[in-house]
C-alpha cells in the first residue's frame, strides 16, 4: 500500500507541475499580444488623457501647464460645443435610422429572392466598396452648383429652371451630407441583416402561415424579434462610426456653411490641428468617447435580452 500511495502522490505532483507549465506556456504565448496592446492602445490612451489635463500648444511645445479638468469644464459650459453635439446627434440618429430601415428593406427583398435578386445582392456592395474620401468627392461633384449631376438631372426633368447651390444653406447641407453617408454605409447594414435572415428557422414561418398570420404579422412578430441581435450589432457599430464622422464632412463641406455641418469630430480636428491646442483636442476626444460609450450602453440596455444571445 505504501508504494502505491507514493506512486499516486508522485503522479499528482507531476500533474500539478504539468498544469503549471501549461499555464506558464500560455502566458508566454499571449505576452506579445499583451505588450502590443499596451503599446498601441493603452499607452497612447493614457498619454492623451494626461495631455488633456495640460495646456499644451504646438506653437510652444516646451511649455505645458497643468490645468486639471479645466478643458473639460470649458467645453461642457460652452454653447458652441453643445450646438456641435446637437448637430452630431442629428447626423447620427437620422443617418443610422435611415440606414437601418433601408438596410432591412433591401435585405428582405434579397431574402425573398424575387426576380433580379442576384443583381441586387451584387450591386448593393458597390457603394460600400468605395473609400469614404472618394465617396465624399463624388457627392461634392454631384452637388456642385455649376456643373453638378444633380442640377443637370433635375433641369432635364423640368423640376428646376436654374442651377441651385445645394451646399450653401446649413440645414440642407447637413441633410445632403447625410444622404451621401447613407448611400455609402447602408450596404453594411444590408450585409449584416442578410446574414442574420439566412439563419432564421423556416419552421416558425410555416407554423405562422398555418395559423393564418399575414406577411406583416410574420415580419413584426417573428422576423424583427429574431433580428434583434443583428440590429444591436448594426446600431452599435454604425453609431460609433457616425458619431465620430469626419472624413466625409472634411471633403464635402469643411464644417460649413456657417458651421451647419460642424460635428464634434471636426471641431476636435480644428482645436488640435488648426488651432494647435493639443490639450483641448485631447479633452474633446475623451468627451466624444464618453458620449459613444453611453449610447452603446443605451442600445444594449434596450435591445439586449437574456433569452436572445448576442
Amino acid at each position: 500500500m505504501a508504494p502505491n500511495g507514493r506512486r499516486l502522490s508522485d503522479y499528482i505532483r507531476r500533474l500539478g507541475n504539468l498544469e503549471m507549465n501549461e499555464g506558464a506556456f500560455a502566458l508566454i504565448l499571449i505576452l506579445p499580444s499583451v505588450i502590443l496592446t499596451l503599446g498601441l492602445i493603452l499607452w497612447p490612451l493614457a498619454n492623451t488623457f494626461v495631455m488633456s489635463l495640460h495646456e499644451s500648444n504646438l506653437a510652444r511645445p516646451q511649455r505645458q501647464d497643468f490645468v486639471g479638468f479645466q478643458h473639460y469644464i470649458h467645453f461642457l459650459g460652452n454653447r458652441m460645443f453643445w450646438e456641435t453635439i446637437g448637430r452630431t446627434f442629428y447626423f447620427t440618429f437620422v443617418s443610422v435610422g435611415i440606414e437601418l430601415v433601408l438596410g432591412i428593406a433591401i435585405a428582405m427583398l434579397i431574402s425573398a429572392k424575387l426576380k433580379g435578386w442576384r443583381f441586387l445582392r451584387t450591386a448593393v456592395i458597390i457603394p460600400w466598396a468605395v473609400p469614404t474620401i472618394v465617396n465624399g468627392a463624388i457627392w461634392r461633384w454631384i452637388y456642385n452648383a455649376d456643373y453638378g449631376a444633380l442640377n443637370g438631372l433635375l433641369l432635364q426633368l423640368g423640376l428646376i429652371d436654374k442651377y441651385i447651390a445645394w451646399l450653401v444653406e446649413p440645414h440642407r447641407a447637413m441633410n445632403l451630407v447625410i444622404l451621401a453617408d447613407v448611400w455609402h454605409s447602408a450596404p453594411f447594414v444590408v450585409l449584416i441583416i442578410s446574414a442574420a435572415l439566412v439563419s432564421l428557422p423556416v419552421e416558425l414561418y410555416d407554423a405562422a402561415s398555418i395559423d393564418g398570420a399575414n406577411g406583416w404579422q410574420r415580419f413584426t412578430r417573428i422576423t424583427l424579434p429574431l433580428l434583434r441581435p443583428a440590429i444591436l450589432v448594426v446600431l452599435v457599430i454604425r453609431t460609433v462610426e457616425a458619431f465620430r464622422v469626419f472624413d466625409i464632412i472634411y471633403i464635402m463641406t469643411r464644417g460649413g456653411p456657417v458651421n451647419g455641418t460642424m460635428v464634434i469630430s471636426y471641431l476636435t480636428y480644428q482645436e488640435t490641428f488648426s488651432y494647435l491646442h493639443l490639450g483641448r483636442g485631447s479633452a474633446l476626444s475623451f468627451i466624444v468617447s464618453a458620449f459613444i460609450f453611453l449610447l452603446a450602453l443605451l442600445y444594449v440596455k434596450v435591445l439586449y435580452t437574456e433569452d436572445v444571445a448576442v
